[in-house]
């Protein structure tokens, strides 16, 4: 047998595939990739202008490979409930950060919501993406890290490089979102559920309802942090990652030592 070195050997590293929200792009998880790399080959995949959940699914699941480990964070975690729904079987494992389940709501609570988007909308495209940015970070990131002025321009920055156009597809892929209860009931792959004490947008209450939907899956709530959990408090969510990825890398890595 080989000794062990730190992290696992590129050749035995499992693909993990990781998927940002709406508005977002890589560096929502470029925080974390740094520790994750040292055990999984970090894939991250952008949200399209697809206008259905579900089309943003099946294209990641084109050109994923046939296997791999997937983690969502807000939008990204429904993206990859809707993965988990088409393709199981491919699916290892599976994390849900700062995300949600349930479809849109009925009456004055939809909407309620649909207006609240279309009005950050209507502020992107007369003003454009980073005035929309400074509305919608409000609600995003801990109160305290209102006042982070690295953090609030990175997140700034990313809205920055995005389009009122793709904006309006990501909200209208939102607004269409399916009811992913009978998916999370049926997951049969090591599952995190992951969110910030201080979300307001998707609270932890939502995430012990995921957590207890889906079998044997893992809570973890981490303290003073908002929905941005990734850039808000990457050692946390990194170690967090870490003890859910682990084991399956070094379940591949002790395997193919043996062999």
């Amino acid at each position: 047998m080989m000794p062990r070195s730190p992290g696992v050997p590129s050749s035995a590293k499992p693909p993990l595939l990781l998927l940002p929200g709406i508005v977002c792009d890589r560096a929502a998880w470029e925080p974390v990739i740094p520790a994750l790399s040292r055990f999984a080959d970090c894939e991250v995949h952008e949200t399209g202008s697809d206008r259905t959940l579900g089309a943003m699914a099946e294209r990641v699941l084109a050109t994923a490979p046939p296997t791999f480990a997937v983690a969502g964070h807000s939008m990204g975690g429904r993206i990859a409930v809707e993965m988990v729904r088409r393709a199981p079987e491919r699916v290892q494992s599976l994390a849900l950060l700062d995300t949600g389940y349930r479809p849109l709501p009925s009456g004055q609570a939809a909407e309620d919501e649909r207006a609240g988007r279309y009005a950050l909308l209507a502020v992107a495209r007369r003003e454009g993406m980073r005035a929309m940015g400074r509305n919608w970070i409000q609600r995003m990131v801990h109160p305290r890290r209102l006042d982070d002025d690295a953090l609030l321009d990175a997140i700034l920055d990313m809205i920055d490089r995005q389009t009122p156009e793709r904006f309006e597809a990501q909200i209208e892929a939102l607004l269409s979102r399916p009811d992913a209860a009978s998916v999370l009931r049926h997951i049969g792959c090591p599952t995190l559920v992951l969110c910030g004490r201080q979300d307001a947008w998707s609270p932890v209450a939502q995430h012990e309802e995921i957590a207890a939907l889906a079998p044997g899956s893992t809570l973890e709530v981490i303290d003073d942090c908002g929905h941005m959990s990734p850039m808000e408090a990457p050692e946390q969510v990194a170690d967090a990652l870490l003890r859910w990825l682990r084991p399956a890398a070094e379940s591949e890595q002790e395997c193919r030592w043996a062999s």
